[in-house]
């Protein structure tokens, strides 16, 4: 991944190189192998997060339904 500096400025170029990461999921991909999860561990975190997609779902249809 290249950020070109030119005369813009080093700031700008960090900016734009953090919005290319965050934009490519580089950052978030770093966050989650920081540490080495159980695949058991991995399985159950996926299905909490399934669930509460669920629920998060469901409480918005309810409230629309008002």
């Amino acid at each position: 991944m290249e950020v070109h500096v030119g005369e813009r400025g080093l700031e700008r170029a960090v900016k734009h190189l953090k919005r290319k990461m965050a934009t490519e999921g580089i950052l978030r991909e770093l966050k989650r192998r920081r540490h080495y999860m159980k695949p058991s561990i991995k399985k159950r975190k996926k299905a909490a997060e399934a669930a509460r997609r669920r629920r998060k779902r469901v409480r918005q249809m309810n409230e629309r339904s008002f």
